[in-house]
């Protein structure tokens, strides 16, 4: 393993430390010379150079991150591919690993656990976005810097969740004590195996523990696939109870029981730092079939997860108090009538009585009060406004409104301004309602990026604009840099600042050789279609390259370099073009040891495939097929029985199986050959317990099953079937029987 300390890589990067080594990779401390910064630069170990599988999981990690912009992970600047040096060339972080920091406090305090993962689930949520699941996620590559800023990092082993998903010999791949049940089983996985990942990281933060742990990395895949993690307020009571719901729910081990995304899972954890006393019910039906009860948890809010309640349905729900519960649960329990309670009462309704009066008269003197005429007003958009300067003091939302400003740290939001608000803008709400408006106190901001050479103005204001900034756009006459290059920004590179704040961007709009002008959009057009537009604007398409897409065949569906991009005369491009397709795979599980079985799969009732399956070997078998239907049914037929069906929408991706269904079959074992204990003992483990024997005299060795009956080919068997199997037994001159037909 070769040490590159002290030299320089393609005579740019000249590496000064090691800090830190992976299982495939070395990752040093460099200085850049042509953009005078500090990179990490991650080099592939030389004993992997010549491993295709190493070098495809390298390439992965590359090709992850580039397409990934979010302030919450690693960014990459450069990538090499040589045959004799692989390496990327990325951020460079000061700060320690989650691990670290988790082994140094032992257990996290839960309101810096609840800090840390909504970095954590914003960067995942983008990667997914992207289409890209990560499979690693651990504490190990997930960076802390010194002001709490999370940095997710190492996608070395992430797949686009739309392509080729997991081959068996990756199945051990990933840190055990965090893979998902689904990978320990080497079964394919989604975004779901991340949610699981973070669950057990969330559970290690606020436990100083992992829920399981054994002597080898078999033992807790295992105990990842088949044992419950005990609660974690067990093991630290000063959680509340809403965050151990949290916990649990992510690590359940049907993907199905998780969160659906990192989104979902992100609302929950909102919803726990606004109301740390919050309790969720994630039920996903609700049948109410008994008495009515009152809820004994006082002064605590359940949240009954179903179909998300409208804003003045969950502030309806927050609003109720523990002197509300207390109010009744004082006057529930009372068995005997009390005369004091029967006054009280009479005075209510007294009370009630005169309301009623007055208002009938009001009514008819003055016509309908303004109590029942008011009319709803439209709940305005308040998020990026100053509280003091535009809200507060304005007269036109005071007539509407009253306001409840909730002060409180965010990092993505501009201080002094509304960063959220409930209800939400566009609600319809009573004239007078309150206006909860939740406003950006002083905070860590954003960093802005440096930008390298080969990214034009363009794709700065893209990368800027998804930071949440607001881009002013500067050309500047300098022939010292190429036109459309990024000069400077202001604020410079490295700079903190708020989402919402101006950034202005500082570029090259020199004469040079060919007029500048901006790159069409051609994505949506047939090929021939682009290429006709391209030409006439004197640009070459170069490549085609095809990717799974629902959108139709032969369409455009991302091009290079992007809309409104500097091109010249003469400039390539780059396009990727619809398949018009769709791949949809899934595992299923086989029947259990009954010999060599044929498997035809079936896709709108014609057959795409047809294999013999040693099912003593082989546990598994994997469908996998293209389409564009929007309605296919997928069915697998063991022994021409009907074993699996499912139906697949190819026009949505991701695809996935809906309606999926296994019949319950018994297949027929053939035990002819064998010795009889061998087949009795068969036959038993297949289920088949009705078995009588009968001797035949016969050549074959003594002992030998010579006929079953029903033979192994008979399709109308269950396991309650009777059996009969003709086994040889020493052959004597005086007897002779019917061995062919035994029956007879």
């Amino acid at each position: 393993m070769e040490n590159y300390v002290g030299k320089r890589l393609d005579g740019r990067y000249e590496i000064h430390d090691v800090i830190g080594v992976g299982g495939m990779a070395i990752v040093y401390k460099a200085y850049d010379n042509i953009d005078d910064r500090i990179v990490a630069v991650k080099v592939l170990k030389d004993e992997y150079l010549a491993n295709e599988e190493f070098r495809r999981r390298f390439k992965n990690e590359s090709k992850a991150i580039a397409v990934l912009s979010h302030p919450n992970i690693v960014k990459v600047f450069d990538v090499s591919f040589g045959d004799r040096l692989q390496y990327i060339v990325m951020e460079y972080i000061e700060g320690i690993t989650l691990k670290e920091y988790i082994e140094e406090r032992g257990v996290i305090d839960w309101k810096e656990a609840l800090f840390f993962m909504n970095q954590i689930l914003k960067a995942l949520q983008h990667a997914h976005d992207k289409g890209i699941v990560h499979r690693d996620i651990k504490p190990q590559n997930i960076m802390l810097l010194e002001n709490g800023t999370i940095k997710v990092a190492d996608f070395g082993i992430a797949r686009f969740s739309h392509g080729e998903t997991k081959t068996m010999t990756e199945k051990a791949i990933g840190s055990v004590h965090y893979i998902s049940p689904e990978q320990a089983k080497g079964e394919p996985t989604d975004e779901k195996a991340d949610i699981y990942s973070i669950g057990i990281l969330l559970y290690e933060m606020l436990t100083g523990k992992l829920p399981f742990e054994a002597d080898s990395a078999v033992s807790v895949a295992l105990m990842q696939v088949n044992k419950n993690a005990i609660p974690p307020r067990k093991l630290n009571p000063n959680i509340p109870v809403g965050f151990e719901q949290i916990t649990m729910k992510a690590i359940q081990k049907n993907p199905r029981d998780r969160y659906c995304s990192a989104a979902e899972f992100l609302m929950d954890i909102e919803d726990l730092r606004r109301n740390p006393d919050i309790k969720f019910d994630y039920r996903t039906v609700f049948v109410d079939d008994a008495p009515t009860r009152f809820v004994d948890n006082v002064g605590s809010t359940q949240v009954i997860k179903t179909v998300p309640p409208s804003t003045d349905a969950r502030m309806k729900l927050e609003e109720v108090n523990s002197e509300e519960f207390d109010a009744v649960q004082d006057v529930v329990p009372q068995k005997r009538v009390n005369t004091k309670v029967i006054g009280v009462v009479a005075g209510i309704a007294f009370a009630v009585i005169i309301f009623l009066f007055v208002l009938v008269a009001t009514v008819l003197k003055d016509g309908v009060p303004t109590l029942f005429t008011s009319k709803k007003v439209e709940v305005d958009n308040f998020i990026g406004m100053n509280y003091l300067e535009e809200i507060k003091d304005n007269e036109e939302f005071n007539e509407k409104f009253k306001f409840e400003p909730h002060y409180e740290p965010f990092s993505d939001g501009k201080e002094g301004c509304v960063f959220k608000q409930d209800p939400e803008a566009g609600t319809k709400v009573p004239k007078g309602r309150v206006i909860i408006l939740y406003i950006a106190t002083s905070a860590e901001g954003q960093i802005v990026p440096e930008f390298d050479d080969d990214v034009n103005y363009q794709e700065a204001v893209n990368t800027l604009e998804s930071m949440g900034f607001n881009v002013i756009l500067e050309p500047v006459n300098d022939d010292k840099y190429p036109i459309g290059k990024v000069i400077k920004t202001k604020p410079a590179a490295g700079s903190s600042i708020f989402a919402g704040s101006d950034v202005t961007v500082y570029y090259s709009a020199n004469e040079d050789e060919g007029e500048l002008f901006k790159m069409p959009d051609v994505t949506g057009k047939t090929a021939a279609e682009a290429e006709k537009l391209l030409k006439k604007q004197g640009l070459t398409v170069s490549k085609k390259e095809v990717v799974d897409s629902t959108i139709e065949k032969d369409r455009v569906v991302m091009q290079s370099p992007a809309e409104g991009s500097p091109v010249r005369e003469g400039d390539k491009v780059i396009l990727t073009l619809s398949s018009g397709e769709v791949t949809f795979k899934k595992t299923i599980d086989l029947p259990q040891k009954v010999g060599t079985v044929n498997v035809k799969l079936y896709v709108d009732d014609k057959v795409i495939a047809d294999d013999s399956v040693d099912t003593s070997a082989i546990t598994k078998y994997t469908i996998e097929t293209k389409g564009d239907s929007p309605a296919s049914t997928i069915k697998v037929y063991i022994k021409d029985k009907l074993y699996y069906e499912c139906n697949v929408n190819f026009t949505k991706e991701p695809v996935v199986a809906t309606n999926e269904r296994y019949y319950s079959v018994s297949f027929y074992v053939d035990v002819v050959g064998l010795d009889k204990d061998a087949a009795l003992a068969k036959l038993n483990e297949a289920g088949f317990t009705n078995v009588s024997v009968i001797e035949l005299p016969s050549d074959k060795p003594v002992g030998t099953v010579i006929v079953q009956s029903p033979a192994a080919s008979e399709s109308n068997v269950d396991k309650t079937t009777a059996i009969t199997l003709y086994v040889a037994q020493a052959n004597t001159d005086d007897t002779q029987q019917n061995t062919e037909n035994p029956g007879q």
